[in-house]
């Protein structure tokens, strides 16, 4: 029975100009990980990521800890299935489609440019993200240009299906990718819906992992979400 490991990329730079880079936190969150892997002496016959620079260099930083520890780490490959889904052109091509046509959104959009805080800015960001993303798997917004929520779920699990076929038997793989993915590979082994799948995807913490056990075409999932090497609670981000 083969072991695949999904992590979600530690902390990027929510809300900055470059999303798509590691926060200072994130980078001690990946460190963590390494170090807490090394420790325990969990050693795996692959180690992959998506192809966003966040993805990449959780997996690079989580590597170099092996080496500090004088253990043998695979070189990070890339595999481009399990890059996020579109997020940025979702709520860009959508929220002004759906301030035209929903309240709620207005409400929520409403909510977010009168943040008083940064706390509340992000709180309610999220909010509205998570109501646009929403709106967008369930079909309603047509957004051109826009991998749909099924083409996505698609190229997940061919990426799932060939590491099931090519991993090997007994074999420990770990891939670095983004909550969506992780809700796919949920999905799968659970057989959830869609909107219960995305509901999945708001619940991975940054750098956290979620373990799965394949034979076949047996996919189960044996733990989601865990942070042991996160125990200082300054260390636990969702975004």
């Amino acid at each position: 029975m083969g072991r695949l490991i999904l992590v979600r990329h530690a902390q990027a730079s929510f809300l900055q100009q470059d999303y798509d880079k590691l926060s200072a936190l994130g980078e001690t969150q990946a460190r963590l990980l390494g170090e807490y892997w090394a420790r325990h002496r969990v050693i795996f016959d692959r180690i992959c990521s998506g192809p966003c620079l966040r993805q990449q260099d959780t997996a690079k930083l989580v590597s170099d800890e092996y080496r500090k520890f004088g253990l043998e780490s695979p070189s990070p490959l890339v595999l481009p299935e399990f890059d996020e889904y579109q997020a940025e052109p979702v709520l860009e091509r959508g929220l002004p489609q759906l301030l035209e046509t929903s309240a709620r959104i207005r409400e929520l959009h409403g909510a977010f440019r009168a943040s008083a805080s940064s706390s509340e800015q992000r709180n309610n960001f999220q909010k509205l993200f998570e109501a646009v993303t929403a709106e967008w798997v369930r079909g309603t917004i047509p957004l051109p240009g826009v991998e749909p929520w099924p083409e996505f779920c698609s190229r997940v699990n061919l990426g799932l299906s060939k590491i099931m076929a090519n991993g090997g038997r007994s074999k420990q793989v770990a891939i670095v990718t983004s909550g969506g993915p992780i809700a796919v590979a949920m999905q799968r082994a659970l057989n959830l819906s869609p909107q219960h799948s995305l509901q999945i995807s708001w619940m991975s913490r940054n750098c956290s992992w979620s373990e799965f056990l394949y034979t076949g075409d047996r996919f189960t999932l044996s733990a989601f979400n865990t942070h042991p090497h996160l125990n200082d609670p300054a260390t636990l981000t969702y975004r």
